[in-house]
Formats: C-alpha cells, structure tokens, sequence
C-alpha cells in the first residue's frame, strides 16, 4: 500500500467517525423517547482528561478524550467495507 492511499483511508475514518457521530447526536434529538433514540444518542467516552505539565520554563497541556456512539461506528465499518471493496 502508497503512503498516500494509507494517509487517504486514515483521513476518511478520521472524517467518517466525526461525520457519523455529527449525524447521531443530530438524528437522537429529532427522534421521539424510545428505543431508537437511546440507541442514536448515547455515547461512550474512552481516553484520559487533561493534564497539565509545568517545567521551569515550558508548560504544556495533554489529553485526549474519544466520543463513540453508534452512527461513528456504523459510518466507520461502512468506510472499511468500502476501501476493501475499492482497493484490495
């Protein structure tokens, strides 16, 4: 695999995971209480909050925190199935 077509899969699940989860927070408050909603807005937060480091003269700030609901992972796998259907 080019360099280029691993930093285009990289972009597109980059894109297909915030786009997905962009579109379930917007579909889950358009819907009405049921089980569709709960399954479109409930998210999963996995990383770790911000930490702050201070040397004598540097000080920097660190963390990363991933917001995962279903649609993110639905548009994800459907990118995978794609770019194996494309290009392998």
């Amino acid at each position: 695999m080019k360099k280029r077509e691993l930093t285009f899969i990289i972009v597109a699940l980059v894109l297909g995971a915030v786009l997905g989860g962009l579109v379930g927070e917007i579909m889950g408050t358009f819907l009405p209480d049921g089980g569709a909603k709960t399954l479109l807005s409930k998210s999963v937060v996995i990383g770790f909050d911000t930490t702050k480091v201070e040397f004598y003269a540097i000080s920097f700030t660190i963390g990363l925190m991933f917001k995962i609901n279903f649609m993110s992972v639905l548009v994800v796998l459907l990118v995978i199935v794609y770019f194996r259907w494309w290009y392998i």
